[in-house]
């Protein structure tokens, strides 16, 4: 069944579906004004439960649902309830967890806010690459504890960003600008993606790489892959211990995507660092050995769209909304035969 945008001249019926908690952070009121402007956006509070006698009261005319963290899924019974839905408009990155089966067959039209998200993941990427390569929280604990600056020509050659190798796993929305935001910088990059080619991997200006060389070369590695079946454990024990001597190695992506074992053996040896943003499982249990290791900076996966990163994400969300009703199609569709490669 195909479904069509409602064309130029007509605000579509729209609903926000996720958690209120998703709703208060990412669509503050002057958000909420902007999609009031180009959609016929139903009254608060959220649907976050779809099997209510109100939420299928709202269903039964909405055409487009602009979703985000905690929507439920859209199975075969709610688009039963939703017979106008022609549209999906994510305000996060992916949408696997809400657009079913039932979505695709129906040809629904999805859009997702991944390509706004993906700017403060690379950010925060290329800010630790640049961190550690310098070893700056390191030194910065050891000057609290000393409260001397100690003799800086004697600074290992290993400390610094200058040619430095760096690795990056998978040519994803994040990995993509992560490359991008290095351009500046004096540093090698390599990639390993086993589906991008060398004439693709050279117009990114980066050298593609098999997967065991990209981790015996980089001096730094960072994980941008997406968690899928054959990607549980891609970086093993060999892969790790592959790593030179103090290389650092990056995780952005899901935990599950490193072998934990094998990472902490490695780190509570001291031959690598590490800088994970995501763990497996997440969190670690509380007296897991990382928590104490000083070769291992631990976020709250964090990484991702915070704070005022927010509003990038219901801007591309308003954007998108306003392009679908205008009949313009979306600029960032998701498409059902890409889901296999999609975080």
């Amino acid at each position: 069944m195909t479904v069509h945008a409602p064309g130029p001249g007509r605000r579509p019926r729209a609903a926000v579906a996720m958690s209120p908690d998703a709703a208060s952070a990412v669509l503050d009121p002057e958000s909420l004004a902007a999609f009031r402007e180009v959609c016929d956006l139903a009254p608060f509070p959220v649907l976050d439960d779809l099997t209510t006698a109100r939420a299928r009261s709202v269903l039964a005319d909405v055409e487009l649902l602009i979703t985000g963290w905690g929507c439920p899924p859209l199975d075969a019974e709610v688009l039963r309830a939703a017979p106008r839905l022609r549209a999906v408009v994510h305000t996060a990155g992916s949408v696997r967890g809400h657009v079913t089966d039932a979505c695709w067959e129906r040809g629904v039209e999805v859009s997702s806010a991944a390509a706004a998200n993906a700017l403060p993941v690379a950010e925060y990427t290329l800010g630790m690459i640049l961190l550690s390569g310098k070893r700056v929280l390191e030194r910065a604990r050891d000057y609290r504890a000393s409260r001397v600056r100690g003799n800086w020509l004697r600074t290992p050659r290993g400390v610094g960003n200058y040619r430095r190798t760096v690795g990056i796993l998978s040519a994803s929305l994040i990995g993509r600008r992560v490359v991008e935001l290095l351009r500046p910088h004096d540093v090698e990059v390599l990639l390993h993606d086993p589906y991008v080619s060398d004439a693709e991997a050279a117009s990114l200006g980066v050298e593609n790489v098999g997967l065991a060389e990209l981790f015996a070369r980089c001096d730094t590695v960072s994980v941008h892959t997406p968690l899928l079946p054959e990607t549980r454990h891609l970086v093993g024990r060999a892969l790790i211990e592959a790593m030179p001597a103090d290389a650092v190695l990056i995780n952005t992506s899901r935990g599950a995507v490193i072998d934990q074992d094998a990472l902490t053996d490695a780190v509570l040896a001291g031959r690598i660092r590490a800088v994970l943003d995501v763990t497996d499982p997440e969190a670690l249990a509380p007296d897991h050995p990382l928590w104490d290791c000083e070769n291992a900076l631990i976020t709250p996966h964090l990484a991702g769209s915070e704070g005022n990163e927010w509003r990038r994400l219901a801007d591309l969300a308003l954007a998108e909304t306003s392009r679908w009703a205008l009949g313009s199609g979306f600029l960032h569709p998701v498409r059902r035969e890409r889901l296999a490669f999609l975080a």
